[in-house]
């Protein structure tokens, strides 16, 4: 069993595997809310139908299906993922986001029934989407507990509501706060 150790309600998960339980097999089938948090964010290509797609495209059937999406980043993406979010256009209203500089978490959350917690960015590489050579050495855990689930969930939220801004020392580089605490 290369990259996974089953513990219960929870398992540990690494490199490929991580690519193949939560991207390909679980986001997907999100049937009420998708919530993603990452550190970084880059035009990682997934598998569909037998062709390599922009992950934007999962979300934007996500989005066309009226599954809530919520994705908190660190930084701006690259040029090639903006390229990649102007193809589909539905995720403009279908997918709420939020730049926080101070995100390194990397969590996924489907339906509140399934998380991913771990290393892996929201990339390529980080999620085992490339090839052997190419992709990093990641580690995480995907759990279906959910006493865990809710710990994960909170911690997104808090970031998601704003919990931490008004004392935050890194306000002047997050745009999209900036309106809302200036009186």
């Amino acid at each position: 069993m290369k990259g996974r150790r089953h513990i219960g309600e929870t398992e540990i998960i690494t490199d490929s595997d991580i690519y193949r339980e939560v991207l390909s097999g679980r986001i997907p089938k999100a049937g009420e809310f998708v919530w993603l948090g990452t550190s970084d964010l880059k035009d990682l290509h997934v598998e569909k139908n037998g062709s390599m797609v922009p992950f934007l495209e999962i979300l934007a059937d996500l989005a066309k299906r009226q599954v809530l999406i919520r994705l908190i980043h660190a930084k701006e993406p690259g040029p090639a993922f903006r390229r990649d979010f102007d193809k589909y256009p539905i995720l403009i209203k279908g997918m709420e986001r939020i730049l926080c500089p101070r995100v390194h978490f990397k969590s996924v959350v489907v339906d509140g029934q399934f998380a991913y917690t771990g290393s892996a960015n929201l990339t390529g590489a980080g999620m085992g989407a490339k090839s052997e050579n190419r992709r990093n050495f990641e580690a995480g855990i995907i759990t279906t507990d959910k006493k865990l689930i809710e710990k994960i969930m909170d911690q997104f939220d808090s970031v998601w509501m704003g919990k931490y801004c008004d004392d935050c020392g890194r306000k002047k580089y997050c745009a999209d706060y900036k309106d809302i605490l200036q009186p």
